[in-house]
């Protein structure tokens, strides 16, 4: 069987990010126009739609490191930043940002807390799972060697 780690994840979060713009439950706020990432992000991301992009990428990584909390994702989002001439230092990602993303997945059924952090329900689990099925179908479509492995 085909799941989130057999596929690239450039191509999976594509894939994923126009199924979550999709979904009912999972709106972009106003304020997510105006907002930075974090305080080591300079400006604003350049992507009008990172919202759902940032969605999508959570919802591999719980997929892939699931039970998860919020401050190991404002970790793993975070970046290094710039302080005068001393050297870059690790700023933690905003955690607004993912923290509203995670609830409305929880609305959406597709995540769902635990004492030990969130995690992906069988819902989203399925959901990951069709979507890389069908990138790992394309993919062995143009490359017959990984015909094979499907």
């Amino acid at each position: 069987m085909v799941n989130p780690r057999d596929v690239p994840q450039s191509k999976l979060i594509g894939a994923l990010t126009q199924q979550v713009k999709d979904l009912p439950g999972l709106k972009e706020p106003e304020w997510a126009r105006f907002v930075k990432t974090g305080s080591h992000a300079e400006r604003l991301p350049e992507d009008s739609g990172w919202w759902y992009t940032r969605a999508a990428s959570l919802l591999r990584k719980l997929y892939l490191h699931g039970p998860i909390g919020l401050s190991d994702l404002e970790r793993a989002y975070g970046g290094p930043k710039a302080l005068a001439y001393f050297p870059k230092h690790h700023r933690d990602a905003a955690g607004s940002p993912i923290r509203k993303i995670l609830q409305q997945l929880e609305q959406a059924e597709l995540v769902a807390k635990t004492p030990k952090g969130r995690v992906l329900t069988s819902k989203g689990r399925a959901m990951l799972d069709k979507a890389s099925k069908d990138i790992f179908a394309e993919m062995s479509q143009a490359d017959a060697a990984l015909a094979r492995y499907a």
